[in-house]
């Protein structure tokens, strides 16, 4: 099975829940997001989807109209008709930047601790059950990342190389749970202001790898839980400096590292100031 196949049918663990049309959605979205499903690819089928999310098809009907309204995909008529997939748009820098600053200091760390837990089980159980064709995709998604050019590419390759980890530990729960959170968070880790070096990054994706190749569980949990506490870190250090900016005098000057959009400037209001 290819690493896409591979990836497309961990994206449709069906749904505990049937008939949620927003839960349907979201899952579809975290797909398109993260590269699954690429530019002009199309959709499986609705009664296809439909029956690998486990939904009725009405319920998966209502969801991709969802993802139309949002630009995600677009519906073809004709014999060769269906959905399909629009052109990515990389998320504008400073609504990241704004989301961030409108994540909690508590729910940040949560999160970060949810997602060392997540990744170093996923590491540690893939030393173990990972196969050489799935450390072969691995390896692929390192090297897409030393070539990406664009924050979005960036994204899509390390949060690949995160999915494809736990894939290899052959866990379904674990692979959907990574999907996740790499939607969640991943993208705001390459923006310029984090200040994550592609370098340093990969050196660190390899490291991983080769302890995964070697069947060194405790390493690669270890490694994998560092590497997702660093980039935890960098958002937190981020997070501070723009709240630290928003709050200076007016006219005071800010530095290029924590200089904050206007947009985000202009929203200064609807950000709560708590305990990091």
């Amino acid at each position: 099975m290819s690493s896409l196949n591979t990836a497309r049918s961990t994206a449709f663990i069906r749904l505990r829940q049937e008939g949620r049309t927003d839960e349907v959605a979201r899952r579809l979205m975290e797909a398109i997001d993260l590269g699954i499903f690429t530019e002009g690819q199309q959709l499986p089928s609705e009664s296809e989807l439909a029956l690998q999310l486990g939904v009725a098809t009405v319920t998966l009907r209502e969801a991709l109209v969802v993802l139309r309204q949002r630009g995600l995909i677009e519906t073809r008529r004709g014999r060769n008709g269906g959905s399909f997939v629009c052109a990515p748009v990389e998320v504008p820098e400073a609504l990241l930047l704004r989301r961030l600053c409108e994540m909690s200091g508590p729910d940040l760390r949560d999160l970060g601790d949810e997602h060392i837990a997540i990744s170093g089980t996923a590491a540690r159980l893939a030393a173990k059950r990972s196969s050489p064709e799935q450390q072969a995709r691995i390896a692929q998604h390192i090297d897409a990342l030393s070539q990406a050019s664009t924050r979005l590419a960036r994204h899509r390759a390390d949060a690949r190389f995160h999915i494809e980890v736990a894939a290899a530990a052959q866990s379904l729960r674990l692979t959907h749970a990574e999907m996740r959170l790499q939607s969640e968070v991943g993208e705001m880790l390459w923006l310029e202001a984090v200040g994550g070096d592609v370098g340093v990054v990969e050196q660190e994706h390899r490291a991983i790898l080769q302890a995964l190749v070697g069947g060194d569980g405790v390493l690669a949990g270890a490694l994998a839980e560092a590497h997702v506490s660093r980039g935890i870190k960098r958002l937190i250090g981020l997070r501070l400096e723009l709240l630290a900016s928003t709050a200076q005098p007016a006219g005071a000057a800010l530095s290029p590292a924590t200089e904050v959009p206007g947009e985000l400037m202009v929203e200064r209001g609807s950000i709560t100031k708590d305990q990091s």
